[in-house]
């Protein structure tokens, strides 16, 4: 059983404007503990795409969720942020967000001016975008 989520990363969650039934899409997903508790509180109807660049990243989060993508919940992806397409039939997402992401928050601009169109792109019309570390969440997108 993997463990809870850190202090960090609840905070980072609480931060989200999580509503039952939204499709949301986490960035940078690591093992996967931001991922499960989003599912969580989406609620039966809800749904979550949990992406990494990392093999071992996607792996973990993919033993991890194993309860959660077995029920439909959540879905498990590698790909890099500035590669990020939606499948053909995949419905866009209502909110994405990215915790310590540096192609998203700053520290690789010359990844972002690549991801940030990817990313926009997956969302809905006014879908948010939200970048930061714990309850510091921002949209980078201005």
């Amino acid at each position: 059983m993997p463990a809870p989520p850190s202090a960090r990363i609840l905070a980072a969650v609480d931060a989200l404007p999580l509503e039952p039934g939204m499709r949301v899409l986490e960035i940078g997903c690591g093992p996967g503990a931001a991922a499960r508790e989003v599912v969580r509180r989406l609620g039966p109807d809800g749904f979550a795409l949990a992406t990494d660049r990392s093999a071992t990243a996607v792996d973990q989060c993919r033993r991890h969720a194993a309860a959660e993508i077995a029920a439909g919940r959540l879905d498990v992806r590698q790909v890099a942020v500035e590669d990020l397409l939606l499948e053909p039939d995949e419905a866009p997402y209502d909110l994405a967000f990215a915790l310590r992401v540096g192609a998203l928050d700053g520290r690789h601009p010359t990844l972002a001016s690549r991801a940030l169109p990817r990313v926009t792109a997956a969302l809905l019309p006014g879908g948010l975008l939200l970048v930061g570390d714990g309850a510091d969440l921002r949209d980078p997108r201005g």
